[in-house]
């Protein structure tokens, strides 16, 4: 009898978490054909985040956790590989499926790919074309290392192919962070809920519109002058409609090392401590609009059908602009507060839902996975 075909699956940040729970989900009715063996490098690491994230999600503990912590980019991608290259060895996989673009995805194709073992990248063939970013340097490369490589948009696919990369190793599938936001959504809590939990019920009236805004990107948060023109005009925006700001750690550092902390206690905008996935989704469902420099809030607004204002100069996710509920704000002040007023005045675009983003992005990339080990086997002497 034939071992099962075994794929190595690594996470490293919490929306990691979020594509990864529906991929092993997909795999496990197949698990006498494929064993799933998962690997958290612990790029992003917080014990209580993680497991609250963990439990959420329906995920089982990882088989091994690399605890690489954080460090420069150099330094943190070297220390992946440093510690994942004797996981290979041990497991001995059949392929190494990586998700996203954080420095784990690159440093684990790379350690993969120079051991010969296939890797297979899940959100592949997104671009934004702008290389200060570090994840457009990890989408790029890692897409040049990989065997299939699974795309979410089709902006992706048609990215692949302008760039080399050969027909039938290219995969649209949907959007697998999608799976698990239909999953949760059920068990999201109410704004209201969210609050009491935060120590701020009576924030605002219940059923009054707000804004929620996310902001963690080194671009954004890491430059004292543009952070500060950014808070200050959510500071201004907070007269006109309270804005909910859960706080990335990044970010409360950066407003207190520049000196920028008392921005925090503006009266209409309430600073909140991380939230779980669900409390997320709950405060994003119901807001009015959404401001962010995520990626991944841009995908999840698109398929709540709520506005949301990107504060940056591009995406790597188009299609939430051609199709979805995003606008791409830029960093002016001036600017986003005009398109913010402009919802509260005639409403938000709403768009609509792209296609593939339906649920059952996952089982798509575990049938083509499952397909592709078999018939590589197969061609094997």
């Amino acid at each position: 009898m034939l071992r099962p075909y075994r794929i190595v699956c690594v996470i490293a940040a919490r929306p990691n978490l979020m594509k990864m729970a529906p991929l092993l989900r997909a795999f496990a009715p197949q698990e006498s054909q494929v064993e799933t063996i998962l690997v958290h490098t612990g790029q992003h690491y917080g014990a209580d985040m993680d497991a609250q994230f963990f439990d959420a999600l329906e995920l089982a503990q990882p088989a091994f956790r690399l605890d690489v912590g954080s460090g420069s980019h150099a330094v943190q991608t070297a220390e992946v590989m440093r510690r994942f290259e004797p996981v290979l060895e041990q497991t001995v996989p059949s392929a190494v499926l990586v998700v996203g673009d954080v420095n784990s995805t690159l440093a684990c194709a790379l350690t993969a790919a120079k051991q010969d073992i296939p890797v297979l990248h899940v959100e592949a063939g997104l671009r934004s074309y702008d290389r200060s970013m570090p994840e457009e340097i990890n989408r790029v490369l890692t897409d040049q290392l990989s065997e299939l490589l699974f795309t979410s948009e089709t902006s992706g696919t048609s990215n692949l192919l302008r760039e080399g990369v050969a027909a039938h190793r290219v995969h649209f599938v949907g959007n697998v962070m999608i799976d698990t936001l239909l999953r949760q959504l059920p068990s999201a809590p109410s704004t209201e809920d969210v609050l009491r939990q935060a120590h701020l019920a009576g924030f605002f009236t219940d059923g009054t519109p707000y804004a929620l805004l996310t902001l963690h990107r080194p671009a954004n948060v890491d430059d004292p002058q543009r952070l500060r023109a950014l808070m200050t005009a959510m500071v201004k925006l907070s007269e006109d409609v309270p804005v909910l700001f859960p706080l990335h750690p990044r970010t409360r550092n950066m407003l207190k090392h520049f000196g920028l902390a008392h921005l925090m206690d503006a009266p209409r905008l309430a600073c909140l401590p991380p939230q779980s996935y669900q409390n997320m989704l709950g405060l994003m469902k119901n807001a009015c609009m959404v401001l962010t420099d995520s990626g991944g809030v841009q995908e999840e607004t698109t398929v709540l059908r709520v506005p949301c204002l990107t504060l940056r100069d591009n995406t790597e996710r188009p299609v939430t602009v051609s199709e979805g509920s995003n606008a791409i704000a830029g960093r002016d002040p001036s600017v986003i507060l005009a398109l913010c007023r402009d919802i509260l005045r005639y409403g938000g675009k709403v768009g609509r839902i792209p296609q593939y983003w339906d649920g059952r992005a996952a089982e798509r990339v575990a049938a083509v996975t499952t397909t592709w080990l078999q018939n590589r086997r197969e061609r094997r002497p």
